[in-house]
């Protein structure tokens, strides 16, 4: 898969007329104001709190994408479908076990 093809776009542009903005550089924009809200105080499990704010509504608009179909959600995500359910679970997106 190229790298073109992952790059994405934040924006619906019915609701905006600034340009859609790569996926990357709303990232980077997002980070560097978190860095500069925290005011000198130190940011700790960073990795898993960004992980965590991302994959949340990632997985649901790919879900809300396949009409609920957790085989095709899975498919477009690169996952296997035991792999999303147990993440669909640990966030709340499905009803089972969630830890």
């Amino acid at each position: 898969m190229s790298s073109a093809h992952l790059t994405g776009t934040l924006a619906d542009p019915a609701a905006s007329t600034t340009p859609p903005q790569p996926l990357r550089e709303a990232v980077e924009s997002a980070m560097r104001r978190y860095f500069e809200h925290l005011d000198g105080s130190q940011a700790s499990d960073l990795y898993a709190m960004v992980m965590a704010e991302v994959e949340a509504p990632l997985l649901a608009c790919v879900l809300e994408h396949t009409d609920g179909n957790q085989t095709r959600a899975a498919d477009i995500l690169g996952l296997n479908r035991g792999t999303l359910r147990k993440k669909l679970k640990l966030y709340g997106l499905i009803e089972g076990d969630a830890p």
